[in-house]
């Protein structure tokens, strides 16, 4: 049975947008640092950090630097690129007992 490169699979996974918006969401679930690299695979997905820049008008230095682990995006920036990507944020109730007053 032949192998196939995760990275590859991911990719190739990641252009389905139904499966892009659950793995953004189970990344959110994870933490800032995972969902930023979980998005940052969504560009690479979907056109490039470049492609990306071209659409939102933001640099595409900057936003590498964004979307990594040590990246502290506005969320407007966030906003923008997920609106570009097609992409929105949902918002769930925690459960009962992690519920704040």
């Amino acid at each position: 049975m032949p192998t196939v490169d995760y990275k590859s699979r991911l990719l190739k996974d990641l252009r389905n947008i139904k499966y892009a918006a659950g793995y953004l969401t189970a990344a959110s679930e994870e933490g800032e640092d995972v969902f930023l690299l979980a998005l940052r695979d969504v560009v690479q997905a979907r056109g490039g950090m470049a492609a990306l820049a071209d659409v939102t008008g933001l640099n595409r230095e900057n936003l590498y630097n964004m979307l990594s682990t040590k990246g502290n995006p506005r969320l407007r920036s966030i906003v923008q690129i997920l609106s570009k990507l097609d992409l929105e944020f949902a918002f769930t109730p925690k459960s009962k007992s992690r519920r704040a007053a």
